[in-house]
């Protein structure tokens, strides 16, 4: 069983769905069954679109959104399983994003990301994840070839 987490840059805004499906579709296919994604941007928003129509073809995925912060309303937690990773409720609210990401890196075997530029936190984590010897997979990669 493999999994996988997703970092893009929050102003996520070419159409991606297409290529985000085929990707994930190939990675569920080669036994990848857990996915976490943060919940801060238009990228996860789409991520966790593409991840809700996934389950209906294949039950077997589970998808995760993983907080950051605890949310103000219980209806909140309640539209997706969510996650609140163990020692987050420590760290100061400034690093709470950063302890996140670090932990989805450090469950995943596979980062899947939008990046176009080397600035901004998506970036930095997508640094973190290859570093770290994760397959890597940057869709405006795929989108350009």
């Amino acid at each position: 069983m493999k999994s996988c987490t997703f970092f893009g840059h929050r102003d996520c805004c070419q159409p991606i769905k297409l290529h985000l499906k085929n990707v994930l579709m190939d990675l569920i296919e080669n036994n990848t069954t857990i996915f976490y994604v943060g919940n801060n941007g238009l990228y996860d928003s789409k991520v966790i679109s593409v991840l809700k129509e996934l389950k209906e073809y294949y039950p077997q995925i589970s998808f995760f959104v993983v907080l950051a912060y605890l949310p103000k309303s219980r209806e909140a937690m309640q539209l997706y399983e969510t996650i609140y990773p163990c020692g987050i409720e420590s760290v100061p609210p400034k690093f709470a994003i950063s302890y996140r990401n670090r932990w989805m890196i450090e469950k995943s075997d596979y980062v899947v990301t939008y990046i176009k530029r080397p600035q901004g936190g998506a970036a930095q984590f997508y640094e973190l994840a290859l570093k770290k010897n994760k397959t890597v997979i940057n869709l405006p990669d795929i989108i350009n070839r």
